[in-house]
């Protein structure tokens, strides 16, 4: 061996020894190397432990034009079957050949047709081992043959030996630098935990430090949560696809797929659920072909040029799936260990996953009882002003038994339910019992009177408004629906909301779904409603005042209200009851009720209702001085004791026979239709079924003139 190459060896001895940058250590071998053999273009191969797949090294070419470019994928482990290294791997030795010689056996092979083009047509390839072991093929390519002695092979054996623990030292070192990269990024994102409790700041601090270690174009995290059927929704995406490699990490708008068909968008995603449920990496080919056979793939293939795909979920389970994917437009940027870097990462995330949805859902319920507990104070001090606390339900009339009756038969349901009846007959205390009765009692009754606001005031009430939606919206404001989420609204006088409105609630009862004024972030609700109306809606539809669909959808369950004066065998046991009440509450003795006082009380039509009873006993507490309640002041119908009639005024009629009467002259009128537009029980203001039940104790049949 001369001295010159004695020099090399140890030079290169010296260099690995000493250099642990890639770059500077083969910039030193090649230089050293040429100097002795002459090569316009260096190559190294490294394989695995099985010699079945092998991956580019380096790549060094120092001719003046253009240097081949590095195909697609060959710095990742390939397949060694089917390239010419094949056949070097089955002969490990120096060997010179030529390109056209493996060309021969390997016409499609696109490097070795490259060499032809620039002129590299002579090769000569050295075996990298270490012990023995066969680990690589370091290949010189120049443009005219190189002339090896023995000796020249033997130095290209020994220079290959040093190569190989340079190869393997490089591999070690940079396998470390990834590991502390990886140690790195896990404290990190420790410390974003520890530190951060804002989605949007949370997940860019886990990109950016994750983008530190496997470089990527798309971030996201896509949860799926259980009885959720719109596929998986995005729950973090930072993007810099549409903007340059150099670019930063941009978060992407949660409403930008508002515009597109969220059914088909939503199919797309269910296409994919068994795909993102593996972890892979999809590159090239393979990720071509992820685009030719499921249509979200196809869009991403087409309108961000994404060309790689990696896929790591971070749980599946009873209650959702959640999965981590970072998208590349560079078919050749993520690589099996890449894979392995982010499912270590794994655990962590879904640590991170897992606070932020127990912080989120604190705070949530921090802000519901908030407001719960303000809307529960303004409503003790409504009860205290107004009465509201009218107790529960008085009377054993038949018409009151069939209202309770169907409070038992839908109050454990999630049933929207309409509550008709005129003012007064206790719509609301019929509301309080069926949200009591149900699994909903432990949280809040909500209530919105919709004829007690403007209406440009009311869509702010149902659904919120954010800061500066309108004049005036100086902070955010939790709407009605969004307070009453897992428990029941109660919507009085329904049919009082005008008409654009109603479109937007009908939206609530069908998608649960709503954005506050001025915001944009799909709210959901799962509020039972419960709605209550004076008028006849059937009615308002008809008249075009009431939208028809919005009807069908809130009478669901109805239950009718019957008017005190059909319930006046009621009359008695609630006289009882406000008195007893009242009388505490405004610090007066309890008294008795005239037998002919409450006859009287029993006879009237009371057009106000329980309500009217109330208030007609408040005021006669009120003004009573002896041991009998005074109605001098209810000037509807006079109380004081009944003078006798004159002699010529003829025998007075039972109400029963008056009412007898009354309904026969109804019937008449109509000819002897009950129900229906042209029926006596529109003529009476009164609910067909009612008036049958009245007819039958009667003793009216159908038939006008019949039995009286």
């Amino acid at each position: 061996m001369t001295e010159q190459d004695e020099n090399l060896l140890s030079h290169l001895n010296e260099a690995i020894a000493t250099v642990r940058d890639k770059d500077s250590l083969f910039k030193i071998v090649t230089t050293k190397l040429r100097l002795i053999f002459p090569f316009d273009l260096i190559g190294i191969n490294v394989f695995d432990e099985a010699l079945e797949r092998k991956r580019l090294f380096l790549r060094d070419y120092f001719g003046a034009e253009e240097a081949p470019p590095v195909p697609d994928g060959l710095d990742q482990f390939m397949p060694i079957a089917g390239t010419p290294l094949e056949q070097l791997v089955a002969n490990p030795r120096v060997q010179q050949f030529t390109a056209r010689e493996y060309l021969a056996h390997y016409p499609d092979y696109p490097l070795y047709n490259k060499f032809e083009q620039l002129g590299l047509t002579h090769l000569t390839a050295v075996p990298l081992r270490i012990g023995g072991r066969l680990t690589g093929f370091l290949t010189l390519a120049a443009r005219r043959t190189p002339p090896l002695t023995p000796a020249d092979q033997k130095l290209l054996e020994r220079i290959g030996s040093l190569i190989a623990v340079a190869v393997a030292n490089t591999l070690a070192f940079e396998e470390m630098a990834r590991r502390e990269q990886e140690r790195t990024l896990q404290l990190n994102i420790t410390n974003a935990l520890l530190s951060i409790k804002q989605r949007e700041p949370l997940f860019r601090a886990v990109a950016e430090g994750l983008n530190q270690v496997v470089p990527f174009g798309y971030f996201g995290i896509r949860v799926q949560r259980a009885g959720r059927q719109e596929g998986f929704e995005g729950f973090a995406e930072f993007s810099r696809l549409d903007a340059g490699p150099d670019a930063p990490l941009l978060a992407l708008d949660p409403q930008r797929q508002q515009g597109l068909n969220q059914l088909d968008t939503a199919a797309m995603y269910q296409q994919m659920n068994d795909l993102l449920q593996v972890p892979a990496v999809y590159a090239g080919d393979d990720f071509l072909d992820l685009a030719r056979r499921y249509p979200l793939m196809r869009r991403v293939y087409e309108d961000h040029g994404t060309r790689a795909l990696l896929i790591a979920p971070v749980w599946q389970r009873p209650d959702g799936a959640a999965m981590l994917i970072l998208a590349s437009p560079n078919a050749t940027n993520f690589r099996p260990e890449d894979l392995a870097t982010v499912l270590a990462l794994v655990p962590q995330i879904a640590l991170a996953l897992e606070n932020l949805f127990a912080f989120e859902q604190i705070e949530a319920l921090k802000s519901q009882v908030e407001q719960e507990r303000t809307y529960l104070v303004d409503e003790i001090n409504a009860s205290a002003r107004f009465g509201a606390d009218s107790g529960a339900f008085v009377g054993n009339g038949p018409a009151l038994q069939q209202t309770l009756l169907r409070i038992r038969q839908v109050a454990a349901t999630d049933t929207t339910v309409l509550i008709s009846g005129e003012t007064g007959t206790g719509k609301e205390l019929v509301a309080r019992e069926l949200h009591n009765a149900s699994p909903r009692h432990a949280r809040a009754l909500i209530k919105l009177n919709c004829a007690a606001l403007p209406a440009q005031l009311i869509e702010s009430e149902l659904f919120g408004h954010e800061k500066g939606a309108f004049t005036g919206a100086v902070e955010r404001r939790i709407g009605k629906f969004e307070l009453a989420d897992g428990g029941s609204i109660f919507l009085d006088e329904i049919g009082e909301l005008p008409l654009d409105l109603q479109a937007k609630l009908l939206r609530v009862l069908q998608e649960r779904e709503f954005e506050r004024v001025g915001g944009t972030k799909v709210l959901h609700s799962t509020a039972r409603v419960i709605a209550a109306t004076n008028r006849v809606l059937a009615d308002e539809v008809a008249a075009g005042r009431f939208r028809a669909d919005l009807y069908y959808r809130l009478n669901v369950f109805p239950i009718a209200l019957a008017p005190l004066r059909e319930r006046r065998e009621d009359v008695e046991p609630l006289l009882r009851h406000f008195v007893q009440r009242l009388s505490k509450r405004l610090g007066k003795p309890a008294r008795q009720v005239r037998p002919a006082d409450l006859a009287a009380l029993q006879a009237y039509t009371w057009p106000g209702n329980i309500r009217e009873l109330e208030h007609v006993l408040e005021q006669s507490i009120i003004v009573s001085q002896g041991q009998f309640l005074e109605f001098a002041g209810f000037a509807a119908s006079p109380l004081a004791p009944h003078k006798s009639a004159p002699a010529d005024a003829g025998p007075i009629k039972t109400l029963k026979e008056q009412e007898r009467a009354h309904i026969l002259a109804a019937l008449e009128r109509t000819g002897g239709r009950v129900s229906g537009p042209q029926g006596a029980a529109l003529l009476l203001d009164i609910n067909p079924k009612t008036l049958e039940a009245r007819m039958k104790k009667l003793g009216i049949r159908r038939t006008v003139g019949v039995d009286g």
